[in-house]
């Protein structure tokens, strides 16, 4: 029964943490770039 709470726990951290990522996108933020898209090699937009 304590696993479950466990990973009941952990599974809703993890999907607060996707839709708080999901949510940034849809403004327009980048989390975990920094924002300095000139020097990234992998963005697809222009700053």
């Amino acid at each position: 029964m304590g696993t479950l709470i466990v990973v009941l726990i952990l599974a809703a951290i993890v999907a607060a943490i996707i839709r708080s990522i999901v949510k940034a996108h849809k403004r327009g933020e980048h989390p975990g770039c920094g924002g300095d898209c000139g020097s990234c090699g992998h963005c697809s937009h222009s700053v």
